[in-house]
């Protein structure tokens, strides 16, 4: 018997990259384009996209039905389903928007942190502070691009909080993580796409243990209700490279709100820190 892993149908990208060594010219010439741009494809009509390309309008129909699709709007909707989980290429414009690129940059950040910030109430924050002081130990977690920011997070609040530590580590299962969480504990589970395969089943087993949960993920990921915070990132961007200005600036925000609760026993503790690492030599 089958497994049922494997019943899936091929995405956008694998179709075209399966057809394009026996495409004619025109439609090889289309391919590539959509190959380094397949977010055009979602965003335009079949007009529009092959006067990007440099093809004809019926190009892009011959072109449509050979990946398996019977129509450029069926296409279509599997390049937009794909854009939101898939490839960051996904992300990218062949044509640049109007003005400066530095301006057009700073403009697509401030969008992105002013949409992500209009969706979480100050409230949920705090509340997420006071469980990181009340919490027997804070576990954060996070694969490829998420374990940088889970890094940093955990490395700002080192300095307020007793018992802090991001995972897995190289080398390590997360698993082996998982078995020492306790109710009384805290996870913060960073989860940018392109998400890990295991991370349904991550979450699924975190939430066994009993311990409070926040979520920090893109606005890719559908709001999961089961998790006693989900805060959604917005990274949208015209570039290759997925925009995390909201993510950072949602960490530091934590951070921020963290210093301000830890109050003079922060200060007592950060003073110590400094006293030791003179000590140390380290400064």
């Amino acid at each position: 018997m089958k497994s049922k892993f494997h019943d899936t149908a091929p995405g956008f990208l694998a179709r075209i990259r399966d057809q394009l060594p026996v495409m004619h010219r025109a439609e090889r010439q289309l391919g590539e384009f959509l190959l380094d741009f397949p977010g055009e494809l979602a965003s335009y009509d079949a007009q529009e996209l092959a006067r990007l390309s440099g093809v004809s309008k019926a190009t892009v129909s011959r072109f449509v039905r050979r990946i398996g699709f019977d129509s450029y709007e069926q296409a279509r909707q599997a390049a937009r389903d794909e854009s939101r989980t898939g490839s960051r290429l996904f992300l990218a414009h062949a044509e640049p928007g109007l003005g400066s690129a530095l301006d057009a940059a700073l403009q697509e950040e401030r969008d992105n942190i002013a949409w992500t910030f209009e969706r979480i109430p100050e409230t949920e924050i705090d509340a997420l502070v006071d469980a990181l002081f009340a919490a027997r130990k804070v576990w954060i977690v996070g694969y490829r691009i998420s374990q940088s920011f889970a890094t940093y997070l955990s490395w700002q609040l080192v300095k307020l909080v007793d018992d802090i530590v991001t995972v897995p580590r190289a080398g390590e299962t997360l698993g082996e993580h998982i078995a020492s969480i306790r109710p009384d504990d805290l996870v913060i589970h960073i989860a940018l796409r392109r998400r890990v395969t295991g991370t349904e089943a991550a979450l699924h087993e975190i939430r066994a243990t009993g311990a409070r949960l926040a979520l920090i993920s893109d606005d890719g990921m559908a709001r999961q209700d089961d998790a006693h915070w989900h805060f959604r990132c917005r990274c949208e961007t015209r570039s290759p490279q997925f925009n995390h200005a909201a993510v950072m600036t949602l960490c530091h925000w934590i951070v921020v709100r963290a210093s301000d609760r830890a109050a003079s026993d922060g200060r007592h503790r950060l003073r110590r820190i400094d006293e030791i690492n003179e000590r140390l030599g380290e400064y």
